[in-house]
């Protein structure tokens, strides 16, 4: 009795320990071709003009997906719309049909490559749109949540740096965080891009931001 008592807790524990594993945490990044932390005078004036671009960035601390570790790993999706990407914001807007590129860490296998594309496809969800391309490429991305000072590089395609934002920064002194993150994230809060851009292949477009209000700093825990 005593011996199946053990089993039974060696079971559960077991079982316990591969459920918690499963669970995926880190950190998220998001870059957007308008202020996302701005004033609804100014956004709406830009509806249609701006934020048709954007990427988004997981760092995964821990944890797997679809069975599949993952580490230690990174990775990016680029988006392209026909419109402002508007999801959840102050203002309705169709920016379909959206095109997208994934950059997938160098450094993953093939089966945590995989894994990593589906991560951004149940994630990303509609934002994704149609993808047009999959590349590896080496990614570094360190996210300072405190002096809001991010660094992202994925070879040539991508760079971001950040900066905490400052009394000079509120123009109309009515700004809010009128977009939110395109991904589900927790935590986030909003930067100024120091300098950032993509200079990718396969969206047909290239773009490049200085000084806007545009991206996000945030954390991620999916179940």
């Amino acid at each position: 009795m005593r011996r199946a008592i053990c089993l039974v807790a060696f079971v559960l524990a077991l079982f316990g320990s591969q459920s918690a594993w499963a669970q995926l945490t880190g950190e998220y990044f998001e870059l957007r071709t308008c202020d996302i932390y701005t004033g609804p005078c100014f956004a709406n004036a830009e509806v249609g003009l701006t934020g048709k671009d954007a990427l988004m960035a997981w760092n995964i601390e821990k944890g797997s997906f679809q069975g599949v570790d993952l580490a230690g790993l990174k990775v990016i999706a680029v988006i392209s719309a026909s419109d402002t990407l508007g999801y959840g914001g102050g203002v309705v807007v169709n920016p379909e049909p959206i095109r997208s590129v994934i950059l997938v860490d160098a450094d993953a296998t093939p089966s945590q490559q995989q894994a990593l594309v589906a991560l951004v496809r149940a994630k990303a969800g509609r934002v994704l749109g149609q993808v047009v391309r999959v590349e590896r490429v080496p990614i570094e991305m360190k996210l300072d949540h405190v002096d809001m000072v991010a660094h992202l590089k994925a070879g040539r395609a991508v760079h971001a740096v950040t900066r905490k934002l400052c009394d000079a920064d509120h123009v109309c002194t009515n700004e809010v965080i009128f977009y939110p993150p395109l991904a589900p994230v927790e935590n986030a809060a909003p930067a100024v891009v120091v300098a950032g851009g993509y200079r990718g292949r396969g969206l047909g477009v290239q773009w490049e931001l200085n000084g806007s209000r545009s991206a996000f700093l945030a954390t991620f825990h999916y179940e």
